[in-house]
């Protein structure tokens, strides 16, 4: 069963936000990204700038601890959400109106912020491939002031989609060959909502009910009816007439409002046995699966398909295997992440310079803006290669750019210890089959592994755009990579470990 087989199927820091704008509060679009963020990301900037710190170059890091209990792997997505939204990421009138009333921002910061323009460097794992344990997923290097304010908004973007993603993955594993459409977007925010099924789409599901999803990214769409629509004809017969002569005998018919084994039947003489599919929401599921199947090959509707709905996960569509049917819809516990809504990144300053890239300290004032690409270590030492190369992995980094040489800094929290540090990373295999995730402090050479960092921005520009079927194609090759443990849905740790060389720790 194709994904156009299933075309035709669905299941239905202010106080006041928006004042002084005529806007209502949240309104899509009302403003750029900028005020996406925390309170506390102007006021470190605001103090940095009274120091001077906020022209140091330093170099932050996308990481998480571990994964979420008994998972095996991760998901990178969002990162092309990630891009867009840091190109929109300006401070305009009304945003700096809002921090000027609100007493967020000095005179000195809303100078800095008027003209702010990321102009550092990012590098990243590919969307759609894998990480694990302390994989360095993104690595943003600039001025303390042009990457810090960015914080939230990664973590933000990061933590949701790469979520979903990674539980969509196990639900396509479960679901083995048969497709999957996303219908989660009532069961979450309107927004999450086109960013849930973006982020299930690059991971494996065929499609999506929502239509936003399908104008922003290209996400196939599929959708008929719900209950609602039979309950308002007067007969189910009369809603399934209806709905064959609007849409033709190969849409989906929903058959359990009243009596499943009635409906099928009427479903039958309305369409014929070319009837396109049935969809079953309640009930038992394997044993009205089979009861249906059993009764369309009698009524000659053979290749009538059934789909599942009605608050699948993972687990329960793995459960169907054996049950004769040709499709699943996941809601809920796709958009919550099947009970693990974020994926515990988190973002942290791993190495600086100790001066002012321009005059090694003092109140840098007014800044006017971001630095240019040198403050992120000489444009980011380049890497080589092209922006289209999988093999560029950022380079250097360590030029002084005018500021000396970077420092490696970590916290040493009790129980959240950092890695000091710019990293890099290459999955090492052997025989084709991912045997550890390595984590360097130098660019892997040609024989450590697969490099995984990949420029992404360059001296502000954006470099590492592409279509996402590039990267949901990606994601099957790297889930191909994995050793086949990694796809067992059981409770288990990482399906390959991550080894720091040199161990500083």
């Amino acid at each position: 069963m194709t994904a156009d087989d299933l075309a035709s199927v669905s299941e239905p820091a202010g106080s006041r936000p928006g004042a002084g704008s005529g806007r209502p509060a949240g309104a899509p679009g009302a403003l750029g990204t900028a005020l996406l963020t925390d309170h506390y990301e102007v006021t470190m900037l605001r103090a940095a700038l009274h120091s001077g710190a906020a022209r140091r170059r330093a170099v932050f890091e996308v990481f998480a601890r571990h994964l979420p209990s008994g998972r095996r792997y991760g998901v990178v997505a969002g990162t092309g959400r990630l891009l867009d939204a840091v190109e929109q990421f300006r401070f305009g009138p009304d945003e700096l109106e809002f921090l000027r009333d609100s007493g967020v921002a000095d005179d000195t910061t809303l100078s800095y912020l008027k003209s702010y323009r990321f102009a550092g460097d990012i590098w990243g794992y590919a969307e759609g491939d894998c990480y694990f344990p302390g994989s360095p997923i993104l690595v943003v290097q600039g001025t303390f002031a042009e990457a810090c304010v960015l914080e939230t908004l990664v973590l933000s973007v990061l933590n949701h989609d790469c979520a979903i993603a990674s539980a969509a993955s196990r639900m396509v594993t479960a679901a083995d060959g048969r497709p999957l459409i996303e219908m989660g977007s009532r069961r979450t925010h309107e927004l999450a909502a086109v960013a849930s099924a973006r982020a299930a789409y690059l991971a494996g599901f065929a499609s999506t009910s929502n239509l936003r999803a399908g104008y922003s990214y290209g996400v196939p769409t599929s959708g008929t009816s719900a209950h609602s629509f039979t309950l308002v004809h007067d007969s189910e017969r009369q809603a399934f007439s209806t709905q064959v002569e609007t849409l033709g005998a190969g849409t989906t018919l929903l058959v359990d409002t009243y009596d499943v084994a009635t409906a099928v039947r009427a479903a039958v003489a309305v369409a014929g046995p070319g009837l396109g599919a049935v969809r079953i929401d309640s009930g038992d599921l394997p044993v009205v699966a089979r009861q249906v199947r059993s009764l369309l090959d009698s009524l000659g509707a053979e290749r009538t398909r059934i789909v599942l709905t009605g608050d699948l996960d993972e687990y329960s569509i793995a459960a169907l295997a054996a049950t004769p049917v040709d499709g699943y819809g996941v809601g809920t516990s796709l958009v919550t992440g099947s009970g693990v809504p974020t994926a515990a990144l988190v973002y942290k300053l791993v190495a600086r310079a100790d001066r002012s890239g321009s005059d090694g300290g003092g109140n840098s004032g007014s800044d006017g803006g971001s630095s240019s690409s040198s403050s992120g270590g000489g444009g980011g030492g380049g890497g080589g290669g092209d922006d289209d190369d999988d093999d560029d992995d950022g380079g250097g980094g360590g030029g002084d750019g005018g500021a000396g040489p970077l420092r490696p800094v970590a916290k040493r929290s009790v129980g959240k210890p950092g890695r000091g540090g710019r990293k890099w990373a290459a999955r090492r295999s052997d025989g084709g089959v991912a045997v550890a995730e390595v984590v360097t402090d130098s660019p892997p050479g040609r024989g450590d592994g697969r490099a995984l960092l990949r420029q992404l921005v360059r001296g502000g520009e954006i470099v590492g755009r592409e279509p996402l079927d590039t990267a949901r194609s990606r994601h099957r090759e790297a889930l191909a990579e994995l050793p086949a443990h990694a796809l067992r849905l059981s409770r288990g740790y990482p399906a390959i470990p991550t080894a720091f060389e040199p161990d500083s720790e």
